[in-house]
């Protein structure tokens, strides 16, 4: 409780009002209408139900009404009533802004980078499931059209250039007419609450509706960027829209750090021609483990062939459309072989190796995966970006939502995240302070003692508690009316009571 009290009041600090009133004045009446309740209000009170974990603005209002530190956040004396929850509800959906959470969301890392809290040059990709508002027994079955790939047409030209090397005719692009693909399409489960969410299925998983948040964090575990789709969309399909984001806001960014879901070879290539290093973890060979390995082959650059371990040569044949390319033995090297059954070739007689055209850049990712720096870095998800998931599931109740539709469940995944940079960056802004080198000085007997690291005394509480303390004495005032920006006239405008 003494770091949410904390955070609550440095939350004041950093989250410029300012901005806030100049953004939304559109959408206030200035000369009629009865008067409006101030939109700052609107916006703690929504993060207020992040910040705690709270599982609805309904109890959200419950405890406004009841807790003096919440009353204080918001501005509002014992005796005033609060605003209902169905306000900042009605505010949200139909009278805000969409792009408001990504604003506020934006604000929020703006202030942590200003302070030289967030350290980009790291970054950690991983996606986590949240579950949709959706009965899962009430769906149907539709026909839905294949989704693009954004690198299908690179991948399409350089095909074709190796095709008319080999003399293959070339593949023809698909017409636009066709589809968003040219694909075809692919039947999926479509909930008839949720339209938007996806049927998530994995493992030994609940079969559920679901949304997925694609997100990146930094080494300190602020959330760098996010991006939501349906459940059933793949972490590779979803990741290029969020490392465009990522590395937009953060082009010094210089590691990427990712699970196996992303390894695959056109996220590699993309992140090292952009000059980054790929970090990405091993995977288990899939293939038949009773015939000779792909690694057992060697690879003749100069012929563009590869040598099995008897030495007989498989050509590069052909390339599909696919990127794959197909290196073929000759059938009479096969039928009188000893190892034919070892080898693994075909009814034919005839051994088949397939390798992808950018499977350079994925052995290249390996030897990055190798070296120490690139182990040292990898250790790290598990503190960060995992850490981040933890943290928003157990303490932010992130483990399911009540909202429906990609766009709202959007906004409320972005200010969950902007409440937990704006909790990270009150805590660092106190153990950072001159509070926090105070009571080193002050209290420095406890430091030492080995049991202070163990969970029996918490650094960070210790030194939260100790700021609280000493904050009526040392803390920065809020700003002065005459200083801050000119409130809409037609909304209560609310002081806050000095204690």
């Amino acid at each position: 409780m003494a770091i949410m009290g904390l955070g609550i009041k440095l939350g004041v600090n950093f989250f410029d009002t300012a901005i806030a009133y100049e953004r939304l004045r559109p959408y206030y009446c200035e000369d009629n209408g009865r008067p409006g309740i101030d939109p700052v209000v609107l916006i703690k009170m929504a993060l207020l139900e992040h910040l705690c974990g709270l599982p609805s603005l309904r109890q959200t209002h419950r405890d406004i009404e009841v807790n003096v530190a919440y009353r204080w956040f918001l501005g509002y004396n014992l005796l005033e009533k609060i605003p209902h929850f169905a306000t900042v509800s009605y505010a949200f959906c139909r009278r805000f802004p969409l792009e408001l959470s990504e604003e506020i969301f934006t604000h929020i890392l703006n202030k942590a980078l200003n302070n030289k809290a967030v350290e980009p040059s790291m970054v950690f990709i991983d996606g986590t499931h949240l579950k949709a508002s959706a009965n899962k027994k009430k769906f149907q079955k539709e026909q839905v059209a294949k989704t693009a790939k954004v690198y299908a047409r690179q991948l399409l030209e350089e095909v074709n250039e190796e095709r008319e090397k080999l003399g293959k005719p070339p593949i023809e692009e698909a017409d636009e007419d066709d589809g968003p693909s040219g694909g075809g399409t692919v039947e999926k489960t479509v909930s008839t609450t949720d339209p938007d969410c996806g049927m998530f299925v994995k493992g030994s998983h609940e079969r559920q509706f679901a949304y997925e948040a694609h997100t990146a964090c930094d080494k300190n575990g602020y959330v760098l960027g996010v991006e939501v789709t349906a459940g059933n969309i793949h972490d590779s399909v979803a990741w290029d829209a969020l490392y465009d984001q990522v590395t937009a806001r953060f082009p010094q960014s210089e590691y990427i750090t990712m699970d196996a879901a992303y390894k695959t070879p056109w996220i590699v290539k993309k992140i090292l021609d952009d000059g980054k290093i790929p970090l990405v973890p091993y995977t288990r060979y899939k293939g038949r483990k009773d015939v000779y390995k792909p690694w057992e082959f060697t690879y003749d650059e100069g012929q563009d062939c590869f040598i099995c371990p008897q030495g007989c040569r498989l050509r590069h044949t052909t390339t599909s459309k696919d990127g794959k390319r197909f290196y073929r033995s000759t059938p009479k090297d096969c039928r009188n072989c000893p190892c034919r059954e070892a080898c693994g070739a075909n009814a034919k007689g005839q051994r088949v190796l397939t390798t992808h055209i950018w499977q350079e850049y994925l052995d290249l990712a390996e030897q990055l995966r190798k070296s120490e720096r690139g182990q040292e870095i990898y250790a790290l998800r598990k503190e960060t970006i995992e850490r981040v998931f933890a943290d928003a599931k157990d303490k932010h109740g992130m483990r399911f939502t009540h909202r429906r539709g990609l766009a709202r469940v959007s906004s409320w995944v972005r200010l969950k995240f902007a409440a937990m940079n704006l909790k990270k960056l009150a805590l660092w802004g106190a153990c950072h302070s001159f509070l926090y080198r105070l009571s080193l000085a002050i209290f420095p007997f406890f430091l030492p003692f080995p049991w202070i690291n163990r969970g029996f005394f918490d650094r960070q509480l210790y030194c939260s508690s100790v700021s609280m303390a000493l904050s009526p004495m040392i803390c920065t005032p809020l700003p002065s009316s005459s200083s801050a920006v000119t409130p809409l006239s037609g909304t209560t405008v609310l002081v806050k009571v000095p204690s």
